[in-house]
């Protein structure tokens, strides 16, 4: 059998963890190869490896037979290797011909950079592939589905025969991920081969030829896609059976915590993306806003928990007015906020996991005295919290860098639960996790509910919003244009609602 990539027996240390323990990957050429397996198993250790960014302990590479030693991304490049990261490497004030040619530029016979031949290579690319990218634009003014297809550009622009995709869904909608899954499909016919990191059972079934698994450093097989199915891969993964429907009780949904009324809010380009819009959440209920990106949900969560200010209306947490007020009022109010961009809202990257997890606590007793902090009180807590929600880290003294995406989820949401807030906004909560880590954020999040607190969860997959939420909540350009109950509706029912029909009624269809 001739492969094109093979990885045998890899082996990749850091301080105090092995990340790939004698790993074995084999890439057939013309196949989409999944790599599964739980936040921080060692999948993107095992593809920076591949790509040149780690170098392994032990173990050799072979492309196309031949021994390699990929020391620097560049080799990698040269052997035909190209790698669209989960977080996006671009410059997002360069236009998108700008991105693709950076450290690669054409010149023309006097030694200036030739745009022109730049951007008509690249369109004949886009055009190629199906990928539509207007090669003028500047990636701060496209979506992130756009600027993902930027990244592909990147690397077949420099002439990769082999991608590797790293968790390429996590921050996308559902749209994107279809238009995603068909440029794939059309990447494959034009002979390329793919190696997907991915955990999201759904893509491999549908998209992937084989699958390998890792679980906790060490590869656990490779099965062929077809022959398997969602509870196989996903028992594989985790090394027991994964329930995919939450087990929660009927709600007893009390008194009104959260009450909003006319809401109006502008976003960044002072244009007006919440509309006198109404919404009511009661103690011991979770609310699930179902709705396609871009309807003014950022806007709304910015808006409840201070970080953007609002034009008019009124927001109340237990008939207290909390309009406008500052970030840290509102937290203190009791407003816990899972935010829908770890990176940005949720944590200090460069601080510890300890520091981070006491970023909405650390100014008061017992963590600080008289502005002081003690640490040996922060790093007693998240020694405790870290136990208590499996945040998988070296230690609390771990920058919040070094984790995986997954883990630097449970940290934040550690963070948030603990306080038990009366309202807790869960924006995108499992985006990007795997399915053991859905589960736990899920039970959490009923467990809250059963305390009697009142729960707003805001999440773009719509398999999530129906099996958690007791009430649904859709959103359409800036307002709720609709309130269904999740066993009144189906997925297709509230694809409707999401697009602004309202041709069926809430409940007409099961």
């Amino acid at each position: 059998m001739d492969y094109v990539i093979e990885m045998l027996n890899i082996r990749k240390e850091f301080p105090g963890i092995v990340a790939n323990d004698n790993i074995n990957i084999q890439l057939k050429k013309g196949e989409i190869h999944a790599l599964l397996g739980e936040n921080g198993a060692g999948k993107s250790t095992l593809m920076n490896v591949l790509f040149g960014l780690y170098q392994p302990e032990k173990g050799q590479i072979r492309v196309k037979g031949e021994t390699v030693k990929i020391t620097n991304p560049n080799i990698a490049n040269d052997l035909g290797i190209g790698m669209v990261h989960q977080h996006f490497m671009l410059v997002e004030p360069f236009t998108v011909t700008q991105n693709i040619i950076l450290g690669n530029e054409p010149k023309t016979k006097t030694g200036r950079i030739n745009i022109k031949k730049a951007e008509q290579e690249i369109q004949e690319l886009s055009d190629r592939y199906g990928l539509k990218v207007d090669p003028s634009a500047k990636i701060k003014d496209i979506s992130v589905g756009m600027q993902q297809r930027v990244e592909i550009l990147k690397t077949l622009y420099r002439g990769a025969e082999v991608l590797i995709f790293d968790e390429p869904t996590a921050v996308l909608t559902p749209q994107e991920i279809t238009e995603l899954m068909e440029i794939m499909r059309s990447l494959i016919k034009e002979g390329k081969s793919i190696i997907l990191i991915t955990h999201k059972l759904k893509e491999i079934m549908e998209v992937c030829d084989r699958c390998t698994v890792i679980r906790k450093g060490k590869g656990i097989g490779t099965v062929d896609v077809k022959n398997t199915n969602v509870n196989e891969l996903a028992s594989l993964m985790v090394g027991r059976e994964v329930s995919f429907e939450t087990e929660k009780k009927p709600a007893q949904p009390k008194d009104v915590v959260l009450s909003v009324k006319d809401l109006k809010v502008k976003d960044a380009r002072k244009v007006d993306s919440v509309k006198e819009l109404n919404l009511e959440v009661r103690a011991g209920e979770i609310v699930g806003i179902a709705g396609i990106d871009g309807n003014g949900q950022t806007e709304l969560i910015e808006a409840i928990t201070g970080l953007t200010k609002s034009q008019s209306g009124k927001i109340m947490l237990n008939n207290k007015d909390i309009t406008n007020k500052t970030p840290r009022k509102v937290t203190e109010s009791g407003v816990g906020h899972i935010p829908q961009d770890r990176h940005k809202y949720g944590l200090v990257l460069d601080y510890t996991v300890g520091e981070n997890i006491v970023l909405q606590t650390y100014y008061q007793k017992p963590y600080s005295k008289n502005t002081i902090l003690n640490h040996k009180e922060i790093y007693q807590k998240a020694e405790e919290l870290i136990e208590q929600f499996d945040v998988r880290t070296p230690s609390a003294y771990t920058p919040a860098r070094a984790l995986s995406g997954g883990n630097q989820q449970k940290a934040i949401i550690a963070r948030e639960v603990d306080r038990s807030p009366d309202l807790l906004i869960a924006a995108q909560p499992t985006r990007g996790l795997d399915v053991g880590a859905i589960e736990f954020i899920h039970k959490k999040l009923i467990e809250e509910r059963d305390k009697g607190k009142a729960v707003l969860l805001i999440s773009f997959e719509l398999d999530e919003i129906l099996d958690v939420s007791d009430r649904i909540a859709v959103m359409f350009d800036g307002k709720i244009v609709s309130s269904v109950k999740p066993e009144d509706t189906n997925e297709q029912e509230l694809g409707l609602l999401m697009a602004g029909s309202q041709t069926t009624k809430a409940g007409d269809s099961k």
